[in-house]
């Protein structure tokens, strides 16, 4: 903690100087410190000034290093670095015979959003080349949409056989280029963000907001101020667990009536742009989480899918 707020009133005096944290922390003790921190991180000056050095066209990671994009107008797939900053590599790809977004099974559609890889296989059929890459797809934001279908794989292409110009709905390489993929990456932090055509580039405007109202929700959460927490929720809305808002709010009126002193901390947030052919300006949040009551303990993933509507999140679906 001592490193953390020596490094923060370092790099962002732009707040305030030396003196007048010194001044707060001997007047007021550390409490008081904390929540000057944790009010600069609710306000868009603050995320405006810690971005301005920082490229966010392809997301925001603090944890994810490779981010592979595949557009599939243009049947290509690239690799980026976000600790490196630089892309590692490119291949052109087979994707799904249809086009537009994935709904249900069988339709032969590559779908579009953003995905976890969730394993390496190397004992797979011929036809699939020499390995596959699997996806998580259908992620919470799909499942919620009522999309079905699985089996979404980066794979490479048939051993002893020839192929079609297409696939039943997964991204496949070149053998050699899918060997040199899977070289250059850790399955376990990196993400699959797949678009229809040219991924749209984010600005550091909506990363802002995206990044202030995380923390402006989460103060309304320990808080338990209700309102303002239900605020940062769509009309929509859909718990992982199939809860409408109705239902969601019942629940979370119970919990916050009982006003219980909490801490909820976030770290390694990443921001993913999420591709979507309804012409919404989408990110996936994932990020680790530390919840504390006094009868509760949680520490693990959360995840979140949101729109940004003007100034404002809005949550569609979480875990």
């Amino acid at each position: 903690m001592k490193y953390f707020l020596l490094s923060f009133f370092i790099v962002h005096s732009l707040y305030a100087t030396s003196l007048d944290i010194v001044e707060l922390y001997r007047t007021k003790g550390i409490k008081a410190v904390e929540k000057e921190i944790s009010n600069q991180l609710k306000t868009k000056t603050y995320w405006d000034y810690n971005l301005k050095n920082k490229e966010v066209v392809n997301g925001y990671y603090e944890s994810i290093q490779y981010v592979m994009i595949c557009q599939k107008d243009l049947k290509d797939i690239r690799l980026y670095d976000t600790k490196k900053k630089e892309h590692l590599f490119n291949s052109d790809v087979f994707v799904g015979k249809a086009k537009g977004d994935k709904k249900v099974e069988g339709d032969l559609k590559t779908p579009i959003g953003a995905y976890k890889l969730t394993r390496r296989i190397t004992n797979v059929d011929p036809f699939y080349g020499p390995l596959a890459l699997t996806t998580n797809y259908p992620n919470l934001y799909d499942k919620s949409q009522g999309k079905t279908g699985h089996g979404i794989w980066i794979h490479g292409l048939p051993l002893n056989q020839e192929r079609d110009d297409y696939t039943q709905g997964c991204i496949a390489l070149d053998n050699t280029k899918i060997k040199k993929l899977d070289n250059k990456i850790n399955i376990s932090n990196s993400v699959l963000v797949i678009s229809e055509k040219k991924l749209n580039t984010v600005s550091k405007k909506d990363m802002s907001i995206v990044l202030s109202n995380i923390f402006q929700w989460r103060d309304a959460w320990v808080a338990s101020d209700i309102k303002n927490y239900l605020s940062f929720y769509a009309k929509d809305f859909k718990k992982s667990n199939g809860q409408s808002l109705q239902k969601f709010s019942k629940y979370k009126k119970r919990v916050f009536s009982k006003n219980e002193t909490k801490t909820i901390e976030f770290y390694n947030i990443n921001i993913i742009p999420y591709p979507n052919d309804l012409n919404k300006k989408l990110f996936k949040i994932v990020m680790d989480e530390k919840y504390k009551t006094k009868n509760h303990k949680f520490n693990g993933k959360k995840e979140l899918y949101v729109e940004v509507l003007e100034d404002k999140i809005s949550i569609l679906t979480e875990s």
